[in-house]
């Protein structure tokens, strides 16, 4: 009876709804913590967190109490008026980043494009540049959403085919070559958009001492250095930004994902005075972004990041689970990769594609998603333990163990 309603439930999306997406055949009905459930009561291990949304933990008890006695006070009620909590929020947010000011959205693809739009409008009010000549420089590889303006500077030829007419003005360049950055810039430049781990990408981390040489490069040519951390953000790569690796400071920041504290969609754009300063009522907006509900929640989901032990958390425990991949020792991988609990392991696909490992995984009680058919991903919520972290790495080591050598 049960096997027939987890197909049922298969069935009804697949034939409702759209197929945008390939999910893994696993019907989930509840999570907590770092586990999750499906319908046939069997437990697995989530090493996904939503792509880093679900950061605290599925059913966090404090996010769920804030949720819960936010939403019996008071949820939408659009920016149209003030509310007590959204304030309250965008204090602690721009306090602990150390931007000056932020614009309250909800998915992040919307703050992208909420900082293209600032980029653009200070280029134009700021700098100097002709009305509509301004031009950002993005990495190939890149993945910053799903809207037109984004895949129109896409590398990937999927997420570009049949979407278009694009509009333009962007310049790419290889990710992680500061020198590419500064020969693609022009009087018109002004900004430079870049993950500081590329996540959708692969889990590709720059060489060393990026970030410091694209800030230089930046303020010399009055160019906006823009860190989209979506994915990285909010302690996910053992610091509370991934951009603090290298000590340094952007002019904009994107955050979402994880600032929702996997209940709800809530992303904001961080900038200076001067950048935020082009935007006049009526310039830009969104009916949902900056509702109380969700201020209330990003509010909580911060305060749980203060102390700055779940980014702890995440860099001892990220070494614990690169250092036991890389100690398996299969010829299946090629490379292990990443910072903090933000993990790609890059496999052979002549040995085994990444697809066909996560199916694996998921019967050995582990659930993943590959990117780029050749990488496996592993971001399990920050409040993953030691214990939880060894078991994982047994049941991967399972899996290859059921994966022949080559040679053999």
């Amino acid at each position: 009876m049960n096997a027939r309603i987890g197909n049922l439930h298969i069935a009804l999306e697949q034939r409702y709804c759209a197929h945008n997406y390939a999910p893994l055949p696993v019907v989930l009905s509840r999570g907590q913590g770092v586990w999750l459930w499906d319908d046939q009561g069997r437990r697995y291990m989530d090493m996904m967190s939503a792509y880093s949304a679900v950061s605290f933990g599925h059913a966090n008890a404090a996010l769920v109490e804030a949720l819960t006695q936010q939403a019996q006070r008071l949820a939408v009620t659009s920016r149209a008026f003030y509310s007590d909590r959204l304030g309250l929020f965008l204090q602690r947010l721009c306090e602990m980043t150390g931007m000056e000011r932020a614009l309250p959205m909800n998915s992040g693809a919307e703050a992208v494009e909420t900082a293209i739009k600032a980029a653009r409008k200070w280029a134009c009010k700021r700098k100097g540049v002709a009305d509509g000549r301004a031009r950002i420089v993005v990495c190939r590889g890149n993945f910053a959403g799903r809207t037109t303006t984004i895949v129109g500077f896409s590398s990937e030829a999927q997420y570009r085919d049949g979407f278009g007419p694009f509009d333009g003005g962007f310049d790419s360049v290889p990710f992680g070559d500061a020198a590419a950055l500064e020969a693609a810039i022009t009087p018109d430049t002004a900004a430079f958009l870049v993950e500081p781990i590329q996540g959708e990408g692969g889990i590709v981390v720059p060489p060393e001492g990026y970030l410091r040489q694209c800030r230089e490069i930046c303020s010399r040519h009055r160019v906006l250095m823009i860190c989209d951390e979506v994915q990285t953000g909010l302690g996910r790569t053992g610091r509370l930004l991934a951009c603090d690796h290298e000590g340094i400071r952007p002019d904009g920041l994107v955050l979402g994902k994880a600032l929702g504290g996997g209940l709800l969609a809530v992303s904001a754009f961080l900038a200076s005075d001067e950048v935020m300063g082009v935007f006049a009522p009526g310039d830009h907006g969104s009916t949902f972004g900056g509702n109380a509900l969700a201020a209330a929640v990003g509010f909580k989901a911060l305060e749980l990041l203060q102390d700055g032990a779940l980014a702890a958390n995440a860099e001892r425990l990220g070494l614990r689970l690169r250092e036991g991949l890389g100690a398996i020792g299969h010829p299946a991988i090629r490379e292990v990769r990443g910072k903090g609990l933000l993990i790609g392991m890059d496999l052979d696909p002549r040995v085994v594609g990444a697809r066909a490992f996560c199916e694996r995984l998921m019967a050995h009680g582990i659930l993943s998603k590959e990117t780029h058919e050749t990488v496996v991903r592993f971001a399990p919520p920050l409040v993953i333990d030691e214990e939880q972290v060894d078991a994982a790495l047994r049941a991967i080591g399972e899996v290859f163990g059921e994966i022949p050598h080559p040679s053999t």
